[in-house]
């Protein structure tokens, strides 16, 4: 092991040995493909980066060795086809191997990479192209996507050049119109000849695999810059199209805080991450700061979430470290916990949405080990955490990362109290390493994100008298009833504890006596009957949970939320309904 990352971070610790400040520095050419992917594969070529597996049987192991060479291929081939410094990619390559090789490539020619998930529509394709200034996209044969992205260009009078992998993956519908060898899935694509094996011909495509292995290994490095823009996330917004938020390379950098003192990844490992690349999980949790740790990590290319799947490959790969979203952890916890080997894992983690306390107790019981739950955002790595060295409170993301001055505000920007409500902000004098550069094309966005000096997350919390966080919500989806504010996600944690309650959303409905009355919109569980009987019911067991003012006033019952891509409820469009 190289402990490669000490070169870019300096620590200090406490008394007890705890952590008490970190930070990043990069040179100015700092550039995450060359100076970590290509070092580690140079000095331990053997070293394991990647066990990579689908449901359809083909599995690949591959080395920080294979890595630098594949991710040499690609740039080769990019800047065959005129893609170069600073133009923009769109990358849609579910869980493919090619994603990590694709965007190191792109990180290596100083392009940028915009990550996107399989589940766009025509609009949403054609704004992020528009927007962006999409100079190409590179995707995937599995699914429907293809065609989607071809009904989007043929309104664009200069359409961006497509590039099209072959995902060899059968089960799942697939595009028409193209042109591939179906006898090329599973365990026919194993081994070293696999990588990149499978072509596909479809008009107005680039074929991408036949294009990375005809290309030269041989890749003199490419001038960058630290500051330079390297990637742009679209932000999953409640309401509204979604901002650009753009980041430069130390973003990378930035996650050694993600990997090291929240995820806790042993270099000598496995690490697992469940997140499609399309959203900033993949790079919080499967790419930056895992291999700046020099550890391995499972990925495992599924289509549709099946949780004893994912528990088989914990107890087969004999997972270390393993992180997934609260919802996630809940689909988990429905299967048969109990018959699985957890004895090699070392931590369990969540972030995403606010983790039930029941969760938390449910797992801690089953397998004895805590969930450490993290706070971060798509603009930033990881802000609050349950960090090395913390012992974790239910109910609680944790306390601040120690990369910055990170405190709970008030709208004038002094400090809160213990147990006061306030704005999760992080001092930008300096800007920390890893905090978006701007909202890419929208100076007023990014003025207001960063008034005074700090930078707003737009989430509300308290603190405890131990310096603990706790969320409330979005600014826009605390509550004000009869002078009180109302957290959404307390009253939601109640509800969701509740046995015949699959999962709710809590939102304000205007009242002209209280200015807001609390709202729950439920989706019970399978079997169980909607009825009067039962909302007085859970009206009661909320006013039992929590205080008897936040208990909802109005339940309503549906047979799904509305979600935005990555999963994260809409609060803002059940209020739109209610309003209108």
């Amino acid at each position: 092991m190289l402990h490669i990352h000490n070169r870019y971070c300096t620590e200090t610790f406490d008394a007890a040995g705890n952590l008490a400040s970190f930070r990043i520095h990069v040179p100015a050419d700092f550039n995450f493909a060359y100076d970590i992917i290509d070092e580690i594969g140079a000095v331990e070529p053997e070293r394991k980066a990647m066990i990579w597996r689908n449901p359809e049987g083909e599995e690949h192991d591959l080395t920080f060795a294979d890595f630098a060479r594949l991710s040499n291929k690609a740039a080769n081939f990019f800047l065959s086809r005129g893609i170069g410094r600073g133009d923009k990619v769109m990358v849609i390559l579910r869980r493919h191997y090619s994603f990590w090789v694709t965007a190191l490539a792109l990180h290596k020619i100083g392009a940028v990479v915009i990550p996107a998930t399989f589940m766009l529509k025509e609009h949403d394709v054609l704004y992020r192209i528009k927007a962006a200034g999409v100079k190409a996209i590179v995707t995937t044969t599995v699914g429907t996507i293809t065609e989607i992205i071809d009904r989007a260009c043929e309104e664009l009078a200069a359409p961006p050049l497509r590039f099209l992998m072959n995902g060899a993956q059968y089960d799942i519908p697939s595009s028409t119109g193209t042109d591939y060898d179906t006898n090329l899935t599973g365990a026919a694509l194993s081994g070293e000849e696999g990588l990149f094996a499978a072509t596909c011909a479809r008009p107005g495509w680039i074929d991408y695999n036949a294009g990375v292995r005809a290309a030269s290994q041989t890749l003199g490095r490419i001038p960058t810059h630290v500051d330079d823009p390297m990637l742009i996330y679209f932000t999953s917004g409640t309401s509204g199209e979604p901002k650009m938020a753009l980041h430069g390379h130390d973003y990378a950098a930035a996650h050694l805080t993600t990997a090291k003192w929240w995820h806790g990844v042993d270099p000598e490992g496995v690490h697992m991450t469940i997140a499609d690349t399309g959203w900033a999980k993949c790079t919080w949790g499967k790419f930056y700061g895992q291999w700046f740790m020099e550890g391995c990590q499972l990925v495992y290319d599924f289509d549709r979430f099946h949780g004893n799947e994912i528990l088989h490959l914990i107890e087969t790969f004999h997972i270390t470290t393993f992180c997934c979203p609260p919802t996630m952890w809940r689909m988990l916890s429905r299967e048969d916990v109990d018959s699985y080997d957890f004895s090699s894992i070392q931590r369990f983690t969540t972030a995403g949405e606010a983790l039930p306390p029941d969760q938390f107790e449910f797992w801690l019981e089953h397998t004895g080990h805590p969930i450490y739950e993290g706070f971060g955002q798509t603009e930033s790595p990881v802000i609050v955490a349950n960090m090395i060295g913390c012992t974790p409170r239910p109910g609680s993301m944790g306390r601040p990362m120690p990369f910055g001055n990170i405190k709970l505000l008030r709208e004038d920007l002094t400090e809160c109290d213990t147990g006061e409500e306030g704005e999760i902000c992080i001092k930008c004098d300096p800007k920390p390493a890893g905090i978006i550069h701007e909202y890419f094309h929208e100076p007023e966005k990014t003025a207001d994100v960063f008034r005074g000096g700090w930078y707003h997350t737009g989430d509300v919390a308290y603190a405890d008298e131990a310096g603990y966080f706790y969320y409330c919500g979005r600014n826009d989806d605390l509550i004000k009833s009869s002078g009180y504010r109302i957290s959404p996600f307390e009253v939601e944690s109640a509800l969701n504890h509740h046995a015949k309650v699959r999962e709710c959303a809590v939102t304000g409905v205007p009242d002209p006596l209280r200015g807001f009355v609390v709202k729950a919109t439920i989706v019970l569980e399978p079997g169980i009957e909607a009825t009067d009987e039962l909302t007085r019911e859970l009206q009661t067991w909320t006013k039992q949970q929590t205080a008897p003012y936040k208990f909802p006033r109005i339940i309503e019952y549906v047979d799904q939320l509305p979600k935005t891509f990555s999963g994260k409820i809409q609060r803002a469009r059940i209020r739109k309904k209610d309003n209108a």
